[in-house]
């Protein structure tokens, strides 16, 4: 069995233990290049999951819009992005843009927020460290660091 195989397994269970949880957040964290795309992409093929890259999707919709209405508008594009889906099942990949600060988001709770309706699985760039989930290095303007032991489904990858 592979490894992209066996993460892809990993996350098909931890969807099912998410079903029960009031955010049905389930997030993949390692750095680029442990094979997170990858294993959404089989995972997506395999149980027909729409996979959505949302740096693509989300700068799209915002270019439209005036800077000062960016930060405001965000989390109900990134909604409306996964609500026409109408899937129960959504992955969401490419999350790099919701990180920039002229958006002024905090990304967790974005996800938290459209997983309310529907299971979301979406990769994390990042790392969880003594308990924190973490994204970029302290000092990094993008830099976020956020409790784990709130009710997350967190599959961690190691670096390579």
């Amino acid at each position: 069995m592979s490894v992209r195989h066996h993460l892809a397994e990993q996350i098909a269970n931890r969807i099912e233990e998410a079903a029960g949880l009031y955010h049905r957040l389930v997030l993949v964290v390692g750095p680029a290049g442990t094979g997170k795309t990858a294993a959404l992409r089989e995972l997506a093929k395999a149980r027909g999951y729409p996979l959505i890259n949302v740096n693509l999707e989300l700068s799209e919709r915002l270019l439209d819009l005036a800077e000062r209405q960016r930060p405001l508008r965000c989390a109900g594009i990134v909604r409306d992005i996964v609500g026409q889906t109408g899937s129960p099942v959504v992955l969401l990949d490419n999350l790099e843009v919701v990180f920039d600060p002229a958006l002024r988001q905090e990304p967790l709770r974005l996800l938290q927020l459209v997983s309310r309706n529907r299971t979301i699985v979406a990769t994390w760039n990042g790392k969880v460290v003594d308990s924190y989930l973490v994204y970029a290095e302290p000092g990094h303007p993008e830099y976020k660091r956020y409790p784990a032991s709130e009710p997350l489904t967190i599959v961690a990858l190691p670096a390579r």
